[in-house]
């Protein structure tokens, strides 16, 4: 039975003033509108106790499961302004299924794409002054779906309690100056994720791993860092936080194959759609790390860029490692590939140009 959401409204919302004001520099990640979702999941009852209240802290008891054992998940997707006023989200059927994949390797329920959804709309709706104007940028509301063990327990076994949330927080373009390339490290004394974990997972246990080689990175002058395969550390698995494409000067795009310890992005599924359109080769496979070099080295690869769902695309630009170097970053280089599917990725995601693949659900 579908989800249905009681509403209390907060009395002392934000004022128009105040939410303008941090509408025209919001940041990433540092203001959140004036509500939030909450839904209870029991082992006896199953999902109930749908409610839509004011943003605030959270009760949570010092022996929560999530916090000894760390069962949780979340989601990252974005609400986009369109220039009728209307409000519209970006595939959330893929996020729904990557959530519910998430919540069975993590041993949590499972939540119904339409309830999820659901959980997402009826927020916008009561929020919905917090999704910036139309052309303004790329402006947007963050939309942060999480669940989490919140049952007081202390034993390892999965949950008989959990608790599921949306909060939202309007963001501004990732890039304030305009897109800049990342300079990289490659980790070789860290792995994200290993074969057999929870790689795969949107949990936050994963990025917390990998931390310590993003600090690795900056360390060397680097702003992110690529892991490696953990068992032979020999092939291309992704950043911290985000997919990487190596475009060939052949037209072929690669990307590292998903082997179970990569997340499997949104906005990397996307690419591999719309790169057919723009006359590029996709291909997923394995990519020794060496490979990168050589091709840097020689040519060979014309462009590198990472994805995903705050950053879009990100082309890449220095690529650093113990003893050496490569700079993608070339007389004449202009990172055409990676800025044509970023543009095409913006103006469906805006309401710009057609959607054609049926990717938009509308939210308010």
């Amino acid at each position: 039975m579908a989800l249905t959401f009681d509403v209390t409204r907060r009395q002392d919302v934000v004022s128009d003033a105040d939410r303008a004001a941090v509408l025209a520099d919001p940041g990433f990640g540092n203001h959140f509108t004036d509500h939030m979702v909450t839904v209870t999941w029991t082992k006896g009852d199953g999902w109930h106790d749908a409610k839509v209240t004011p943003y605030g802290p959270i009760s949570i008891d010092p022996s929560a499961a999530v916090l000894h054992y760390a069962q949780e998940i979340f989601e990252g997707m974005k609400a986009y302004r369109h220039a009728d006023g209307s409000v519209w989200t970006f595939r959330p059927q893929q996020n729904a299924a990557r959530f519910a994949r998430s919540a069975t390797r993590m041993a949590l329920p499972v939540m119904q794409e339409a309830d999820f959804i659901d959980a997402l709309r009826a927020l916008v709706t009561m929020d919905e002054a917090w999704v910036p104007p139309a052309g303004g940028g790329e402006t947007s509301l963050y939309l942060r779906p999480f669940m989490f063990a919140s049952e007081p327990f202390l034993g390892v076994r999965p949950a008989n309690e959990v608790t599921f949330c949306v909060i939202a927080s309007p963001a501004g373009a990732y890039f304030s100056g305009g897109v800049k390339p990342v300079s990289l490290w490659i980790s070789t004394d860290f792995a994200r994720a290993g074969d057999g974990g929870t790689g795969a997972a949107k949990c936050g246990g994963n990025y917390a791993s990998s931390l310590a080689g993003q600090l690795e990175g900056a360390e060397h002058g680097c702003d992110q860092a690529v892991f490696l395969d953990s068992s032979s550390h020999t092939y291309i698995e992704e950043l911290g936080g985000m997919n990487l494409f190596i475009v060939y000067k052949d037209g072929r795009l690669v990307t590292p194959e998903l082997t179970g310890s990569i997340l499997e992005g949104v906005t990397r599924d996307s690419i591999l759609e719309l790169s057919k359109d723009l006359g590029l080769q996709p291909e997923e496979r394995r990519i020794p790390i060496q490979e990168w070099k050589d091709g840097a080295a020689s040519g060979e690869i014309a462009e590198v860029f990472a994805c995903g769902t705050a950053a879009v695309v990100t082309p890449v630009g220095e690529l650093k490692w113990d003893g050496g170097s490569c700079d993608h970053r070339r007389e004449g280089h202009d990172d055409k590939v990676a800025l044509q599917i970023r543009s095409s990725l913006l103006d469906i995601q805006y309401g710009r140009v057609e959607d054609s693949r049926g990717w938009l659900t509308r939210l308010a």
